[in-house]
């Protein structure tokens, strides 16, 4: 679908880390596109430069195995930069987990650590009046469950961000911008069950961590969210059509 669209994945996992392949994977998945239509980019060298976003119809951006949004690290300046010219421009833009917490910080928002909300595993979320409003988010239903990772939280949305979603323990889980292409998520669409597994696999010190379990039991804990998996797709069809 949409064989000629292209995205620019933008990547926050260091060079030798197997997740950067397993997210531009799961990205291609649900977006049923082929492989040669989304091209990695890493932050952590530099952001892109506007020829290097005008060359593609998309961005996308994903989560972050060591990187936190609260960064202070020389690195995330220039990227922040970057997401703002994103927004300026509007350009068609998917960001899931630190991708939404890192345009919450570029555009004005405030990003925390708080592990006393920490959310590791599949959780159920419940739309806001907005959400169910949101062609993008109402076909979810009610209540739907959403593949997590996360210590750091958006505290405060930006100025113009719309709420869309939340879970009982953390209100903001998804926004979009007002007027603007632009959909930002917590929780990750692009990932199944068996991604999410493969992931806090990579990551096992997450499972203590935030569960307090040993990561053998940790897939008891999970279910396939299909419904989620197709929000990534219908942002590319309302955007493009």
């Amino acid at each position: 679908m949409h064989e000629k669209l292209r995205f620019l994945l933008l990547q926050v996992r260091n060079p030798a880390d197997p997740m950067r392949r397993q997210e531009v994977r799961c990205f291609n998945r649900v977006l049923q596109c082929n492989g040669d239509q989304i091209t990695p980019w890493d932050l952590l060298a530099g952001p892109p430069a506007a020829a290097d976003l005008d060359a593609h119809d998309a961005v996308l951006l994903g989560g972050s195995g060591h990187y936190s949004a609260t960064s202070s690290d020389p690195w995330i300046d220039p990227v922040l930069d970057c997401l703002r010219d994103i927004h300026r421009t509007s350009k068609p833009t998917f960001a899931s987990c630190w991708g939404f917490q890192a345009m919450a910080r570029a555009m004005g928002g405030e990003v925390i650590k708080d592990m006393q909300r920490a959310e590791l595993g599949t959780h159920w979320l419940h739309l806001t009046p907005a959400g169910h409003n949101d062609p993008i988010f109402s076909p979810l239903g009610e209540i739907f469950g959403g593949q997590m990772g996360h210590e750091d939280r958006v505290s405060r949305l930006p100025a113009d961000a719309v709420r869309l979603a939340s879970t009982d323990l953390v209100e903001n889980q998804a926004y979009r911008f007002e007027g603007k292409p632009i959909y930002c998520t917590q929780f990750h669409p692009e990932l199944n069950l068996a991604d999410l597994i493969g992931r806090v696999n990579q990551y096992p010190e997450y499972i203590r961590r935030i569960c307090g379990m040993p990561p053998e039991r940790f897939g008891e804990l999970l279910e396939d969210t299909p419904d989620t998996e197709k929000l990534i797709l219908r942002f590319v069809n309302h955007v493009f059509g």
